[in-house]
């Protein structure tokens, strides 16, 4: 199974204001790129996920973020689906620490 297109272009409109956003399809989902560099991801299922490590994994788990498998990417908070503002806090949260 792949991602949606739909769930493609929900995201890349809920993470629009990052500015600079590129993504490619691989392994059913789809990959989100800053500067060439991957940040986070759509997997098959919809669900979008930031790269996150220590401080900000526990700051997405505690919001009720999800792991992905045992790879260092967590789901977005349920509640920033409907913030945009919230979302692209958080993605470039995530983005600030890959220093991009």
């Amino acid at each position: 199974m792949s991602v949606a297109d739909a769930d493609i272009a929900f995201a890349l409109e809920l993470l629009e204001d990052v500015g600079g956003i590129t993504g490619r399809k691989m392994f059913g989902g789809f990959g989100l790129y800053r500067d060439g560099v991957i940040f986070g991801l759509i997997s098959s299922d919809g669900t979008i996920y930031l790269k996150a490590r220590e401080l900000f994994a526990d700051e997405l788990r505690s919001n009720g973020g999800k792991q992905f498998h045992n790879m260092p990417y967590w789901s977005l908070p349920e509640h920033a689906l409907e913030d945009r503002a919230y979302a692209c806090e958080l993605a470039l949260q995530g983005i600030k620490l890959l220093n991009l």
